[in-house]
């Protein structure tokens, strides 16, 4: 009889439980109430999906309630995706939700119809909750941009075309999926952002050239590679109104959402090979791994970058590395890096006039300093291979960061060391005296370092997020040298450097 008892009461249990929502969840009323009243789902580019965005959904009544219809209001034709409490789909039915409890709606999107009329516009849709005159609405908000995409072709044995980037210490080749500009692609205009996978490269004897306004994204381990014998310009210009950059060329990733504004590593790198060059001015490069990788020869008289009024910052590892190359700069900002904010390698020349190396990377340790140079290179298979650096010049620079030491020098005995600073501003504190027998860092040796100033803030505006501009109490002021041949008469950002330049790339302006 006891048994009998025990199944009858389990019987009445699980009868009672299975209709508890036909006689404990009532309809929900249109009281429902959400943790956003619209859902911005940032800019994205035709055909690339958009990170999943979040609602919260709270029913703030004392009442279990079953949401009649959970769904978007274009139902199967919209372009967004939802997943309603670990549920994919467009539309649910009946989706109950306790008293004083919440639910969660993700959404994506990916919009893979290239507009016809305009190269941005707004797609928008709503979320509907409930049905009848009960129904809550919440907007959905995206802007999509149209691109020119550039990418690798697939092959017939269904691989990707790839590039040779050279070849390992066992003698195979290195391969990247990549592939090379045609001749009607080697001409970046402003009319469409241009989104590329893999690396795109520059061949032999032809120029890539970049009009103002030129905005370029690219896909994770994506870049541009220059080959022997081409060439990258880059036209950027001065914009009239500063903040918004309209005429300054931009190369960053292809994630368009804010929380990816600052992130480091999104891409690969702009690499001019051994043999090619480049003349760049007003571009921003940043985000990438590397930012710009230039080979050499260590041996030319002829710069194979010139570069002037760029920025390249919020590289996971080096903003600019150079191997052997000539590099000649001018109002150039080099900010911050995971690695080096500039790295000269395996010698070479260098001459940086009004540059700010600063380096405040705040994503984790840095291993490197804001500017670093050696004369010599390592190989598993070859050993120890030097060459000169046949100048390090730095003319009326700033080389500051977060670190007590922000130089830091290598020489391999075998080749020359040849470097210099003149009207600079840098941070090196050596309070224990580690450095005081090398003589590189001899600061009282005016054939290395002259009129030179060490340790005084150059009061940057907001070097965490790379805002190297200057305020009124900066030691860079009046700091430079205004005989320089040929004369800088403009900052980075046209202001007057006349009659008292300021050293670095910014010059103060005090506000009237």
């Amino acid at each position: 009889m006891k048994v009998i008892l025990i199944v009858f009461g389990l019987t009445l249990t699980i009868f009672w439980s299975s209709c508890r929502k036909d006689f404990d969840y009532a309809p929900s009323s249109g009281n429902l109430q959400f943790s956003k009243d619209t859902v911005f789902l940032d800019t994205i580019f035709t055909n690339i999906g958009s990170s999943t965005y979040t609602l919260k959904v709270y029913n703030n009544s004392n009442d279990d309630v079953l949401i009649p219809f959970v769904g978007l209001q274009n139902g199967q034709n919209s372009s967004y995706r939802l997943n309603v409490d670990g549920l994919a789909g467009k539309e649910f039915n009946d989706v109950p939700l306790l008293a004083k409890d919440s639910l969660y709606v993700f959404i994506e999107t990916t919009f893979d119809i290239t507009p016809t009329t305009e190269n941005e516009f707004l797609y928008t849709d709503a979320l509907l909750f409930g049905s009848g005159v009960n129904t809550q609405e919440v907007p959905l908000v995206t802007l999509v941009k149209d691109a020119i995409f550039l990418y690798p072709r697939t092959l017939s044995n269904g691989t990707k075309e790839t590039l040779v980037l050279g070849l390992d210490p066992d003698g195979n080749e290195i391969r990247v999926e990549g592939f090379f500009l045609e001749a009607d692609e080697l001409l970046f205009t402003s009319e469409k952002p241009y989104v590329i996978y893999g690396y795109a490269a520059v061949p032999e004897n032809t120029t890539l050239t970049m009009e103002a306004g030129t905005r370029v994204h690219f896909h994770n381990d994506s870049g541009i590679l220059v080959e022997q014998g081409g060439a990258l310009v880059v036209n950027g210009l001065l914009s009239e109104n500063r903040e918004l950059l309209e005429n300054e060329v931009i190369f960053e990733g292809d994630r368009l959402e804010p929380t990816y504004a600052q992130e480091p590593g999104q891409w690969g790198t702009i690499w001019l090979r051994q043999g090619s060059s480049a003349n760049i001015n007003y571009l921003t490069i940043k985000n990438g791994t590397v930012g710009l990788r230039v080979d050499g020869d260590g041996l030319s008289a002829s710069p194979h970058l010139i570069l002037s009024k760029t920025q390249i910052y919020n590289s996971q590892n080096d903003n600019l590395w150079s191997i052997g190359a000539n590099i000649m700069a001018e109002n150039v900002v080099l900010g911050n890096a995971g690695g080096h904010s500039f790295y000269g390698s395996f010698g070479g020349t260098y001459n940086f006039t009004h540059c700010t190396l600063a380096n405040y990377w705040n994503n984790g340790l840095r291993n490197g300093t804001a500017l670093s140079l050696n004369n010599f290179k390592e190989s598993p298979t070859e050993g120890i291979s030097t060459q000169d650096l046949q100048a390090a010049n730095f003319i009326n620079c700033i080389i500051y960061g977060s670190q007590s030491v922000e130089l830091s020098f290598v020489q391999n005995p075998s080749a020359a060391f040849n470097s210099y600073f003149q009207n600079c501003l840098i941070r090196f504190n050596d309070p224990n005296s580690q450095f005081q027998d090398n003589p590189l860092y001899n600061f009282d040796d005016s054939s290395i370092y002259l009129n030179s100033i060490f340790n005084d803030d150059p009061s940057f505006a907001r070097p965490f997020q790379n805002q190297f501009s200057i305020s009124d109490n900066s030691a860079a002021i009046d700091l430079a040298d205004p005989n320089i041949v040929p004369p800088i008469t403009m900052d980075i950002l046209g202001e007057s450097r006349l009659p008292n330049p300021d050293t670095g790339a910014y010059e103060n302006v005090t506000e009237n």
